[in-house]
């Protein structure tokens, strides 16, 4: 093919392939970047057929690296990690130390040095934020306390491996045994590079936080949709690629902390909003460019390090994950769903292998490895998520096992000073004090309604009991924590929990306790409702509907439109029902 069309080939074949892939992926429930990993190998140099150049899919892939830091950077939250921090920090770290170290060893026990082991281990020991975020979400469990712990757990890892991505190019000499690991020498190229990084942040919080802002603030100002773009664009490429040449660091480290300085402005929601469709259109090509590089003699020229480098994601991380979670007195439920998030690897392993190959520090085979374990932990990681329910489950009736594997959570467990089990009689039990729990337990408090906060989150909890509310740390799909929450003698259990498995659990369990109690129930989707209404469920509620409901209240207020708000409700709420089903249900509604 022409060289001057050279770009205009990728550019197709690479989209169009991995829209095809990643269509067939999303069909199959599978994470669409499975497809574009795919369609790389289709169009790359081990496979039959067209060779796109991989020099300029390389260069491309690198814009996508920018692009993708600078979203990460974007949406990085201070406030989600220091929510969870007292277990995601430490947990993160020791799982990641755990999960290098059993790489590296593999690596050298195969021949390669000890630097290429690290390099290798520490590919394999990062999970991708992309496909935990898409696998949380899709089991409605993202704003769960195991969901924040997740995300802030992956927060601190991304972290980490920005950190590797500054070290690497300074000790590859070192890694390399082309010098020796000696202290002063080793201080040195630590202090040299913490005073490039040192400025360059330096640099990014106080010029960059008064510059950046000032200059879209300008832009935002000429009423252009497309110069913002361009603005936004213009920010990511061109503070990763200058800072790269004036600090010495990574064009990644350059990017994330061009996204956090516009993620503080008052235009960050904009920024994402304009910058999302080319963010995604090259992390794909960037995915594309990892697929290329993979050469499939791998799986048959060395199996066993395939099968035991994927071992290391599959279990050995998330072993270690579970024994960390386990020994700060979490849940069962709750180690093994961090467990299960971390079973996979994706986009931060490639670009550290493509680091480590690019320094000399890891053979090529390294990256073909890396990526063949992306691929298939990608492809299995909807499976792992699925055995955690069940997994819990079986270790649940085995109360033996539970008493040696969880730890008792200590005082938090009961209730605070202050309040007394006498004072808890036709009470309401709350599950989950969040978005939805917690203006309910306000407006309990003031009404004067005795009440009682089921919690999930340790961090949270040990907040509210600060305050001085009714709250208890544990699962509500355990009865013991029920117990010591009363709920046999409460009126009411509101379950405002967002995790579907722990609202089917709960609700079967507080039935069994207390066959009178009304129970409420937060759901998602109409046909959760059904089957939590058909099994024992007074009222679930569909977050969207009950929306919907608050929107037409006020569109019927703001027209002076006359309406019954009582039917117009039952009817959005319960669209199944005939006119006679709804007075029937209007009159017989619990309040």
């Amino acid at each position: 093919m022409p060289h001057e069309t050279e770009l205009l080939a990728i550019l197709a074949g690479g989209l169009g392939l991995a829209f095809l892939f990643g269509l067939v992926a999303a069909r199959l429930k599978l994470p669409p970047i499975l497809g574009y990993l795919i369609a790389g190998m289709a169009i790359g140099p081990f496979t039959p057929g067209y060779v796109a150049d991989v020099g300029l899919a390389s260069q491309l892939s690198e814009i996508g690296v920018i692009l993708l830091m600078f979203g990460v950077g974007l949406h990085f939250s201070v406030d989600d990690l220091l929510s969870v921090r007292r277990i995601a920090v430490p947990g993160a770290i020791g799982q990641i130390a755990v999960a290098t170290v059993i790489g590296a060893t593999l690596a050298h026990l195969w021949g390669w040095s000890w630097g290429a082991g690290i390099v290798f281990g520490l590919s394999l020991s990062v999970a991708s934020t992309v496909v935990l975020l898409r696998a949380l979400e899709a089991r409605s469990v993202l704003d769960s306390a195991d969901g924040r712990i997740a995300v802030g757990w992956l927060i601190v890892e991304d972290l980490v491996t920005v950190l590797a991505l500054v070290l690497l190019p300074a000790m590859a000499p070192m890694l390399r045994g082309e010098a020796s690991f000696e202290p002063a020498s080793l201080g040195k190229v630590f202090g040299v590079t913490a005073l490039k990084v040192g400025a360059f942040i330096g640099l990014m919080l106080l010029a960059g936080r008064r510059i950046v802002p000032w200059i879209l603030g300008k832009v935002v100002g000429t009423g252009s949709r497309e110069l913002f773009t361009l603005a936004v664009l213009a920010v990511a490429l061109g503070i990763a690629v200058g800072v790269a040449g004036a600090f010495g660091v990574s064009f990644a480290l350059g990017a994330f902390f061009a996204g956090i300085v516009v993620s503080e402005s008052d235009f960050s929601h904009e920024a994402s909003t304009n910058a999302l469709p080319l963010q995604d259109a090259f992390a794909v090509l960037f995915f594309v460019s990892v697929g290329m590089l993979f050469d499939p003699r791998v799986l048959f020229e060395h199996p066993g390090r395939l099968v035991s480098a994927l071992a290391v994601v599959l279990f050995a991380k998330s072993i270690a994950a579970m024994i960390i979670v386990l020994a700060y007195r979490y849940s069962v439920h709750t180690s093994l769903t961090i467990a299960a998030s971390l079973a996979q690897i994706g986009e931060f392993s490639f670009i550290l292998v493509a680091l480590g190959v690019s320094y000399g520090l890891v053979p090529k085979e390294a990256q073909s490895l890396v990526v063949a374990v992306a691929i298939l932990s990608i492809a299995l990681h909807p499976l792992v998520f699925r055995v955690v329910d069940p997994l819990n489950n079986w270790i649940r009736a085995r109360r033996g096992l539970v008493e040696v594997i969880e730890r008792p959570a200590g005082e938090i467990a009961d209730l605070p000073t202050g309040f007394t089990d006498e004072e808890l009689v036709n009470h309401v039990v709350v599950i989950g004090s969040g978005r939805v729990g917690g203006p309910v337990c306000e407006e309990l408090k003031k009404h004067g309604v005795p009440y009682v906060i089921v919690e999930q989150s340790r961090e949270r909890t040990e907040q509210l009991r600060a305050t001085g509310l009714p709250v208890i740390y544990g699962d509500a799909s355990r009865p013991e924590v029920l117990a010591h929450a009363h709920l046999d003698r409460a009126k009411l259990v509101l379950v405002a929990a967002p995790d579907a498995f722990q609202a089917r659990a709960t609700l079967a369990l507080a039935k069994s306790l207390n066959p009178q109690i009304v129970a409420v129930v937060r759901t998602h989707s109409d046909e959760e409702r059904a089957w939590l209404e058909a099994n024992g469920a007074d009222y679930a509620m569909v977050s969207e509907r009950e929306l919907a409901v608050s929107m037409i209240r006020f569109a019927l207020r703001a027209m002076n439109a006359s309406h019954d708000m009582a039917a117009v409700a039952e009817r959005v709420l319960h669209p199944s029902l005939s006119p006679e089903e709804i007075r029937h249900s209007l009159v017989s509604r619990v309040p």
